[in-house]
């Protein structure tokens, strides 16, 4: 029994040491990355080379203390302030669209104004989704088959939140939003032919309200022919490309990329995996892209414990939460590289963005609180 015991100690802690390896290697990455992108943009507009990246080392220090924290809690204390969560979610939501409270960019009003930082709860939203999703599903797992009282309520929840997203002038974080929890309703075990009624209800009317916004309809023209129009709305995809192409196998080295010397828009944001690319080259591509697959099979490694164990609430967190991590990731690398449309989701851990990177790294602490306790006869323990 105690030799068993001390192995088990020894692979947990082996899991967590791999985890916390995986987060300091992106976020160390992403930090670099950020200053190299953003230097010359904060030293023309601010006055202050150092402007982008002293304001994201605050948000990491606070990223990193919420992330300890959430990595210590319970899982029940977690989920028995669900309710409180969602509800405080729901307010910041909502005061986005106060004026005094809210602060407005290219008609966007995606930001409230705190202590002189923006703050963007779309973001948090993200974050409460999954929490909330996979506590309801977990409590319903049996009753799925009985759509009206267990799938319809979580998705009317759903909707309401990306609802308010999208007239925060977000398209793209409410689809996201959106098709997360589809993958979630779908994980649970909703049957497929809801799962396939629910995708075929989103698709046509994600199409539709892509040519309700002509900047939308742009955004897709940019895409499809970025070259129709290179000095206007093919630009930006244009400049990505050049980035990433003179970038060749091994990069220019660490901050001698030239894209981001006002060739690229956004190169802080998101565009910065372009300016990456440009600087490290194909191998430096190759080992980032490598981290989030990393990441993607230890979070679903963590996930399937559960699975077996048969603690949904657990499974789905996991899921869930490596998901909205990996599939951001992966979407904005393929944005930048001219595979999708713009979107304008931020790459975890490397774009310049408060919200996006507390809440990215309060993720890592749930997963490190999911990965410490592992399964034994049926049950969990830590």
């Amino acid at each position: 029994m105690s030799d068993r015991f001390t192995i088990e100690r020894i692979h947990r802690e082996d899991d967590d040491l791999g985890l916390v390896l995986l987060f300091i290697l992106l976020l160390g990455i992403g930090l670099v990355s950020l200053f190299s992108a953003s230097y010359y943009y904060g030293g023309k507009r601010f006055d202050e080379p150092f402007y982008f990246f002293t304001r994201q080392l605050i948000f990491v220090g606070a990223g990193i203390l919420l992330a300890f924290l959430v990595s210590r809690v319970s899982l029940d204390f977690i989920r028995s302030h669900l309710a409180l969560f969602l509800g405080l979610t729901f307010v910041l939501m909502l005061a986005t669209f106060v004026p005094g409270l809210k602060r407005s960019v290219m008609g966007a009003n995606r930001w409230l104004i705190v202590g002189g930082f923006s703050f963007q709860p779309s973001e948090l939203t993200k974050l409460a989704l999954v929490l909330y999703l996979s506590s309801i599903l977990s409590k319903k797992a049996d009753r799925l088959d009985d759509v009206i009282n267990s799938v319809v309520p979580p998705l009317i929840v759903v909707i309401v939140f990306s609802a308010l997203i999208y007239l925060q002038n977000d398209f793209s974080t409410a689809l996201f939003v959106m098709l997360m929890s589809l993958v979630l309703f779908f994980v649970a075990g909703i049957k497929i032919r809801y799962f396939v009624l629910l995708f075929l209800l989103i698709l046509p009317m994600a199409a539709m309200l892509i040519f309700t916004k002509e900047h939308r309809v742009q955004r897709l023209i940019a895409f499809i022919d970025p070259d129709s129009d290179p000095i206007g709305i093919g630009y930006q995809v244009l400049a990505a490309r050049e980035a990433i192409v003179t970038g060749r196998i091994w990069g220019k080295g660490f901050g001698q990329g030239a894209e981001k010397l006002g060739g690229l828009p956004e190169a802080h944001s998101d565009f910065i995996f372009a300016v990456y690319a440009e600087e490290l080259g194909f191998v430096g591509v190759l080992f980032v892209v490598g981290l989030f697959f990393a990441l993607a099979l230890k979070g679903y490694a963590i996930a399937l414990r559960y699975e077996q164990s048969q603690d949904k609430f657990g499974f789905l967190l996991a899921f869930g939460l490596t998901s909205c991590l990996v599939f951001q990731a992966f979407i904005n690398i393929a944005v930048a590289s001219g595979l999708l449309p713009a979107t304008g989701l931020p790459l975890p851990f490397f774009s310049h963005g408060g919200s996006s990177m507390v809440v990215s790294l309060v993720m890592v602490g749930l997963l490190l609180n999911l990965g410490r306790r592992r399964a034994r006869n049926g049950g969990l323990y830590e």
